[in-house]
């Protein structure tokens, strides 16, 4: 007899298990074409970026190239201005500025950035329009990767991945381009003189390209980006998304256009499918919000289409949020959204305050902690110091080094020197002072540094004197 305490598994075990084979071979999609308002928005946003990327490095900035990370040289030239290993902390702090930049934005309006601005989504959409001209529609597609091999067949796909291999190599070309002088790089290519490493990087990119816009595509963004990860932690329900209004949609089905779907019991939704056929990552959108949706909004345009056709209002997949999909309004200036606009705009203002006032000069003064003080014949207490210097100008500059702060107190060394643009020096240098004029065992004071031919240009190190208890 069966113990009445006990709980049959084999009631409550579900109907279906599911398993995922997490290596399974990935799934082709074939994109259809759709054209609407938030692709035209894609033109203005992707476009600009890209063309920004393609030219950038060919153009000059006060005799230079406009941007060049010069790794040998240990320099980086950017729109005039020249930043050292030095400045790497105000690197670091731009990237924390648009990693924080990034979250408002997600905050405010979902994944924005994946499907309009991405780098990874600019060239899926040029790889996917190169596939769309090569090998025809959608549809055409479909046959032509079932067809037996033909000529034809082999001829499209040729052009197809001869075009995705060009796009690439010119991706790769310029990447390099922002590491080496793109011009002589271009000159040496032309004379198929390319020696060292630039031809194994060129070729890096290229393939990394190749493979990531051309093959992978949405494998990137669902399992490689880490955004997709994280992204829910800066979503609430005020977040805009790409939503369908399953209340407004629900129950599908297809029918005539002239039938009026509350006869026939259906919602607006005509189940045609085209809402998965145009999307880059092959979701379907009425399931509700999945972490492989880049927000580019292509099933808007798509739905949008098929509403015009039925003479239905759109909307039916629209920007919008989970409150307004309940019923409710849309809280557009919350806590959230308030405070990270405060702290990016403090941070930008920062940083802005941080270059304007930056001077390309800077100076360390390391005092000598073999001997805290060193007495004179005469009775005078020495200090000795090594200064390094780093002008972090382009040009060369002939700089003087003074004190302040210690009154009467005599400098002894060289305290002019020259340097290049980018030269680190170090300097010895000592300091004497009366030992009656000094009131206390330690005494703040000043170096203080000034290039001769451009007075603007000077800096101060603190560092204090010794002298016996």
């Amino acid at each position: 007899m069966a113990d009445p305490n006990l709980i049959d598994l084999q009631e409550i075990a579900p109907a279906e298990v599911g398993e995922i084979d997490l290596y399974q071979r990935r799934e082709k999609i074939y994109t259809r074409k759709i054209e609407g308002f938030f692709q035209r928005i894609r033109l203005f946003s992707g476009w600009p970026l890209l063309l920004g990327y393609l030219l950038l490095p060919w153009l000059y900035w006060d005799g230079r190239q406009s941007i060049l990370f010069n790794l040998p040289e240990r320099k980086f030239d950017i729109f005039g201005l020249t930043f050292w290993p030095q400045d790497f902390p105000m690197l670091a702090f731009l990237l924390i500025i648009a990693a924080f930049a990034l979250f408002t934005v997600t905050t405010f309006a979902g994944r924005i950035w994946c499907g309009y601005t991405c780098p990874q989504t600019v060239w899926t959409s040029i790889f996917m329009w190169l596939e769309q001209k090569t090998e025809g529609s959608r549809n055409q597609r479909v046959k032509l990767d079932q067809a037996p091999w033909s000529l034809e067949k082999i001829a499209r796909k040729t052009a197809k991945h001869g075009s995705w291999l060009f796009v690439a190599f010119v991706t790769g070309f310029t990447f390099v381009g922002y590491f080496l002088p793109i011009r002589e790089l271009f000159s040496s290519l032309l004379q198929l003189d390319l020696g060292g490493w630039p031809p194994y990087w060129i070729l890096f990119f290229t393939l990394a390209t190749y493979i990531n816009a051309g093959w992978m595509r949405e494998q990137v963004c669902k399992y490689m980006c880490p955004y997709a990860r994280f992204q829910s932690v800066m979503f609430d329900h005020d977040t805009l998304i790409v939503s369908y209004d399953s209340g407004r949609g629900e129950p599908r089905g297809s029918r005539k256009r002239e039938a009026i779907p509350a006869e026939l019991g259906l919602g607006d939704c005509i189940d045609c499918e085209l809402c998965v056929q145009v999307c880059p990552t092959g979701i379907d959108i009425r399931h509700g919000l999945q972490y492989e949706c880049i927000g580019c909004a292509l099933c808007v345009d798509a739905c949008n289409s098929v509403m015009d056709k039925m003479h239905y209002p759109r909307g039916l997949i629209r920007y919008t949020s989970e409150r307004e999909l309940q019923g409710e309004r849309t809280h557009w200036l919350r806590p959230r959204i308030i405070g990270y606009s405060i702290v990016l705009a403090v941070m930008v203002g920062v940083f802005s305050y941080s270059m304007i006032t930056r001077v390309p000069l800077e100076l360390t003064a390391i005092r000598d902690r073999n001997e805290l003080y060193v007495t004179t014949d005469s009775g005078a207490i020495e200090n000795i110091y090594t200064l390094q210097l780093a002008n972090m100008d382009r040009e060369m500059h002939e700089f003087t080094i003074s004190i302040s702060g210690l009154e009467g107190a005599t400098l002894i060394g060289d305290t002019v020197h020259t340097l290049n643009g980018g030269e680190i020096r170090s300097i010895s240098m000592r300091v004497r002072e009366d030992p009656e004029l000094l009131t206390q065992p330690s005494t703040a004071f000043t170096f203080d540094v000034e290039a001769t031919d451009a007075p603007d240009l000077r800096i101060s190190s603190e560092s204090r004197f010794m002298k016996p208890l």
